[in-house]
């Protein structure tokens, strides 16, 4: 049965091949037909198709075709038809093969380019091969007309994705300048390009005529070829005999729950698949790319077979191995790229991202524009992300930080609402605080002056607004919301992983291995008198003494330990400045200023170092930037992680030394009246409020937090934006920096031309991206206690991130080169870091910062309630104001002609005492609870911590039995396909095989 209808199958390939052959002789180009010829090329696979096991999200999609795409895709994905037929003389044959070729182009013609300056083709004559030197242009008029000719002949071509034939897809951009002086490096670095099985064709700038173009196209054969030594993962054929176990196994119950589900109203955040066709799940696995068993894989169309982004990545792989001169480390585009030889090497972007036509009706016109309906556009920022359609356009590394972003603004619903929930019980009960009643009432109670000479003692009721905000943030909830988001961090962490362990296995990156990394130019440059043999690959490489390697990181440690100490300098100036307001508010004539002196001083200090800060991350990017330079890193992902590193380090200790300092030193070294303590003898040190320093800290954090994150979305945003406008107009008025044509409309423009006028991606990479959200999470974890609102701002500002990062991916950036990745990084470690910083910084914020303990204290010890059972929190602090204020004598001091007693906020003996202004026993039991506060606070959290990331496994039960079994299924489908070859050949040959097992 099988054996009829193999010959069937191959009976109608066949007949399609010669199909396609007598159609493209006789100059057929309609639509119509070619669409029939390539559906006969269906797998037997289809043709056998049963009941299979259920369908898990790989990496490609098993069938390339139209189906598999958004309508109106195939213009771009799929091989364009020429009106004018010309011979296939690039390898690319439309019927399938079943072996892969190696060789160069077949004709000179076919890799000849068209424009080149004289100055060059001389150049060249004896470094590349006559057949590829390019024709001198003529003028610019010749070229416009070109121009509209090619455009009225092809449109495949003048969409600028082809190239001028209409059939070859453009896989990279290489852009150099024609007065470069780097031409026989060039000139050599092409053509061996060549000889390594790449196509190049090069076009002129239309809006620059310094600027040329040069596009890379790999053939079948080359693409093949390198994924096979990429061992890059394929859509496997799938044999048809294996059921889906799963679905039988499902109990009745499972199976009701289903159908009840499938009543229920569609969850809104949920993406449309018909929208997203791209994103339907497959039911093909993969294995590495091999073409000596190519007949194992789903090829119905070469030229969708491999996704855009796998081919660019095939490409930048040949980019980064293929030498421009002799010598050991003479080769790779990132080199050419910093000796000026090339401007800029990227991949194209695959068309526009706007349509005139809405998507729902005309469907999407490629994978870009897809994104932008349903990812960057503002009106669906309640959607889910398309992550796999992200992967497959801008890579596994820039999808992994977008699942990590949607993840931890998820994970933050939850921590948002309970802060929300903290916040507005201390709005309810702001009022029937009994702490800040008495405050409130507060009318005879004569507070010590804040300053010696110009100020006038003041009564405690003034303050009674100051106290009533205090009690949002300091009360009953705050140790309760502490306890929960160091939890909460743990939580989003152990589940993250889950998450990472799910995508790497959907994006077919369990077993993956970062290939060997090339070394950096200057790292080369620096250490290539002393080799050693690498011991990976065998082979002599420079290497670094540990003598220098050790002085260097030496001299960079100092480096940051000196850039630290300015923040500490900027952190003390901006202690002195508060120091000077507050004795200039608190002595204020305007009455409003004096009564609110310490929202003043606060705010005020604030805004200041809010801007020092700011004026501090420039300083710091750049010292950052010399100092992991000066280490000289071997590789780029060494470079990457030390700078990582070094920035995270500057931009926390001067996001957070002032926090820390309002936190822990406000208000503890302030000694008492009459013998205050002063800095520089100059100015008191700065006291808290009656009710706290609690509203200081979250003053502090919540002013930060907001300035801060508005500056960062405006310039990722608005910089590229003015950036890109500014390129436009440079374009509209002819000069484009180079005497360009007057070009008026954009949409004329090829998209390579396009894509150089945007702005490339950071040089840092995702460093910047990752480091905001970092900061963010120390924010929203480490002070949390005192500003619970902090989870809800991060949440507010992260649902914002989201879309402000996919419009500048998708709009305003160059297309990055697809790269790999299966976690993320050092950041992994830097968040754990700062879950475990969190909890003491916590602990202690609570014990010393708050009130809370010494309401504790002063409810089982001193209030009215030491002695009953039970007791209301209200009634039992009744007289705790009075507790916590000391008596002074102003008659001590000099020229006094103020009542004779003030009061200030400290636990000690009264001047009528036989110790006067000694601490009290209070002070003591304070200082003792709040010690033994922080050893069990700390104990008991990271107790909870280690059960809930015990009890957490890495990886879900489900996917490990996932994996297994897919294991087990690949090798059952090799031995049935080898089988299954076997006796292809068998039938075919007429002979057996002496290792043929029937």
């Amino acid at each position: 049965m099988y054996s009829a209808i193999l010959l069937f199958e191959i009976r109608n390939l066949i007949t399609a091949g010669n199909q396609l052959n007598v159609a493209m002789v006789h100059h057929s180009g309609s639509i119509q037909s070619f669409k029939q010829q390539k559906g006969m090329h269906t797998s037997i696979s289809e043709i056998l198709k049963e009941k299979s096991l259920k369908p898990s999200r790989r990496s490609l999609p098993c069938l390339a075709q139209s189906q598999t795409h958004p309508i109106n895709l195939n213009h771009f994905l799929s091989v364009p038809l020429s009106p004018e037929p010309k011979p296939e003389v690039d390898g690319l044959s439309q019927s399938i093969s079943t072996s892969c070729s190696l060789l160069p182009p077949k004709t000179a013609e076919d890799g000849k380019d068209h424009y080149m300056e004289e100055s060059e083709v001389t150049t060249c004559e004896t470094r590349a091969d006559e057949s590829f030197l390019l024709q001198k242009p003529a003028t610019r008029a010749k070229l416009e007309a070109r121009t509209d000719s090619l455009q009225g002949k092809n449109p495949a071509a003048s969409s600028g994705l082809f190239f001028r034939d209409g059939k070859k897809r453009i896989d990279y951009i290489l852009v150099y300048k024609k007065s470069s002086p780097q031409v026989e490096k060039r000139c050599t670095f092409e053509k061996n390009l060549r000889a390594e099985g790449l196509m190049l064709e090069k076009e002129p700038s239309l809006t620059n005529n310094d600027i040329m173009f040069v596009k890379v196209n790999a053939p079948w054969d080359t693409l093949c070829k390198y994924a096979e030594q990429m061992n890059i993962r394929m859509p496997f054929r799938k044999k048809c005999y294996f059921t889906d176990w799963k679905s039988k196994t499902l109990s009745r119950f499972h199976l009701r729950c289903r159908q009840i589900k499938s009543w229920l109203p569609k969850n809104p955040m949920k993406l449309d698949k018909e929208a997203l066709p791209d994103l339907e799940e497959t039911d093909c696995y993969t294995a590495p790319f091999s073409r000596a068993r190519m007949h194992h894989f789903t090829i119905n169309n070469k030229e969708t077979f491999f996704s855009n982004s796998t081919r660019s990545r095939i490409v930048h792989h040949v980019l980064q191995r293929t030498k421009y001169e002799d010598g050991k480390s003479k080769m790779g585009i990132n080199r050419l790229l910093g000796n000026n030889t090339y401007e800029a090497a990227f991949p194209p972007h695959e068309g526009g991202y706007k349509s005139r036509h809405p998507i729902k009706t005309h469907g999407a016109q490629n994978h870009r524009h897809l994104l932008y309906e349903r990812w960057a556009r503002w009106g669906i920022w309640y959607k889910y992300q398309p992550l796999d359609l992200i992967r497959r356009y801008f890579g596994e590394k820039i999808g992994l930080y977008f699942a990590w972003l949607g993840w931890y603004t998820g994970m933050l619903i939850p921590a948002a609402l309970v802060g929300v929930f903290v916040f507005l019980y201390g709005l309810f009960t702001m009022d029937s605080s009994q702490v800040s009643k008495e405050i409130c009432e507060a009318n005879t109670t004569i507070m010590c002056a804040m300053c010696e000479d110009t100020c006038e003692p003041w009564t405690l009721s003034d303050s009674c607004v100051y106290a009533k905000v205090t009690h949002l943030f300091d009360n009953g909830g705050t140790v309760f919301f502490a306890i929960f988001m160091a939890i909460w961090a743990t939580v989003f962490l152990e589940f993250w992983k889950r998450r990472r362990a799910e995508l790497t296995y959907d994006w077919d990156l369990i077993d993956w291995e970062e290939e060997e990394e090339e070394l950096r130019p200057q790292f080369e440059a620096k250490y290539s008198r002393v080799e050693r043999v690498n011991p990976i690959s065998g082979k002599p490489e420079p290497f670094q003494p540990f003598s220098d390697k050790l002085s260097r990181l030496m001299v960079s440690v100092s480096g940051i330990f000196f850039m630290i100490s300015l923040v500490l300098t900027a952190v003390f100036a901006v202690v002195v400045f508060r120091l000077i307001v507050m004795e200039k508010f608190a002595s204020f004539n305007w009455k409003f200023v004096k009564k609110n002196w310490q929202f003043a001083t606060s705010g005020t200090g604030v805004c200041i170092n809010f801007m020092i800060i700011m004026s501090l991350n420039v300083v710091y990017e750049k010292v950052a930037y010399l100092l992991t330079n000066l280490e000289h890193p071997r590789t780029e992902s060494e470079w990457e992680n030390s700078f990582a590193l070094k920035m995270f380090l500057f931009q926390f200790v001067n996001l957070n030394s002032s926090t820390f300092y309002i936190a822990f030193f406000l208000g503890r070294f302030a000694g008492r009246p009459g013998k205050y303590n002063k800095l520089f003898n100059r100015w008191r040190l700065e006291e808290c409020h009656p009710s706290g320093c609690l509203i200081d800290l979250c003053l502090q954090m919540g002013v930060i937090m907001f300035f801060k994150q508005i500056w960062n979305n405006f310039m990722e945003l608005g910089y590229p934006l003015l950036q890109n406008w500014w390129s436009r107009r440079k374009i509209k008025k002819g000069g484009g920096g180079g005497g360009g044509q007057n070009v008026e409309n954009k949409a004329q423009l090829p998209q390579w031309d396009k894509d150089w006028n945007l702005q490339p991606m950071n040089a840092h990479g995702l460093v910047d991206e990752y480091l905001e959200m970092v900061l963010q999470f120390g924010f929203t974890t480490i002070f949390v206690a005192a500003f619970p609102l902090a989870p809800l701002l991060a949440l507010l500002n992260n649902i914002i991130e989201i879309r402000l990062d996919a419009y500048k991916f998708v709009t305003q950036w160059r297309r990055p080169m697809p790269a790999r990745a299966t976690d993320i990084g050092i950041w992994h470690g830097i968040l754990e870091g700062i879950g475990v910083l969190a909890v003491i910084t916590n602990a202690f914020v609570i014990a010393i910062t708050s009130d809370y303990i010494p309401r504790f204290v002063y409810t089982f010890k001193y209030g009215p309630c030491m002695n009953k059972a039970h007791h209301h929190e209200d009634e039992c602090l009744r007289g705790y104001m009075n507790s916590s204020l000391s008596v002074f004598d102003m008659s001590e001091l000099k020229n006094s002609s103020q009542p004779r007693y003030c009061r200030y906020r400290d636990y000690r003996a009264p001047p009528w005492s036989s110790v006067p202004y000694e601490f009290t026993l209070q002070f003591w039991h304070v200082l003792a609870a709040r010690l033994a506060f922080i050893i069990v606070f700390e104990h008991l959290v990271f107790g909870i911590k280690s059960f809930i990331a015990y009890l957490i496994p890495d990886m879900p039960k489900d996917l490990c039995d996932r994996m297994r079994r897919e294991k087990y299924l690949m090798q059952e489908m090799m031995y049935e396909a080898e089988l299954e070859h076997l006796q292809k050949e068998r039938k075919k040959n007429g002979r057996r095989y002496h290792h043929e097992w029937p």
